[in-house]
């Protein structure tokens, strides 16, 4: 099955799921919805900024150079929720930062586009889930003797994650994100870079 294939599976799958959360979750929030979510905004959109730590699963080769895996990341991002819905869409950008590896240095960022949906859990808690696609672009050099491929890619596969969100304003919310991000790197190999994050939304 191709990646574009398995891409259009998944994000099936992801509103289905979706789909039967929201709507087990419809009859009591159709009732108590203007008591139970008082604390958020009224409006479906928001923009958001977050910051957090980057896993790069990547490995050092077989030279005798140290290497990181961790670093920090950036991210900057728009969403909306389909009218009384739920379900909606998100666009967003990250910089996952750049490590010393095999001699040189590996960095990534990336766009996606992302299926979104989220679960009240009271007034002021949100069970959040995304899963969508990621363009990402990644950039490695090497040190001699490395045995790791230096180079440049771009490349669209796959991200998702889950999160918690809390409204502590009435246009203003906290989420703590943990994000997966499957990227090419030189050479061939696909590896996943992990996020967590923790950032502020503004709900309009």
């Amino acid at each position: 099955m191709t990646k574009s294939r398995l891409l259009i599976s998944g994000l099936c799958v992801a509103v289905a799921s979706l789909a039967v959360a929201a709507g087990a979750h419809a009859q009591s929030s159709s009732s108590g919805s203007s008591s139970s979510n008082s604390r958020y905004s009224s409006g479906n959109s928001y923009v958001g900024l977050s910051a957090g730590q980057t896993d790069f699963k990547l490995g050092n080769g077989t030279g005798l150079y140290g290497a990181e895996s961790r670093n920090t990341a950036y991210s900057i991002y728009g969403g909306s929720y389909f009218r009384d819905s739920n379900l909606g869409m998100e666009l967003g950008y990250t910089d996952f930062g750049r490590i010393n590896r095999a001699g040189g240095t590996t960095k990534a960022d990336g766009i996606n586009l992302s299926l979104i949906g989220r679960l009240p859990m009271g007034s002021s808690f949100n069970l959040l889930g995304k899963v969508g696609g990621l363009y990402s672009r990644t950039d490695v050099s090497t040190g001699v003797g490395s045995g790791v491929t230096s180079g440049s890619t771009s490349e669209l596969d796959w991200t998702y994650g889950v999160g918690l969100e809390f409204a502590f304003a009435r246009q203003w919310s906290a989420v703590l994100q943990y994000d997966e991000n499957f990227m090419k790197f030189a050479g061939g190999a696909r590896d996943k870079v992990t996020n967590l994050a923790l950032g502020v939304r503004y709900l309009y």
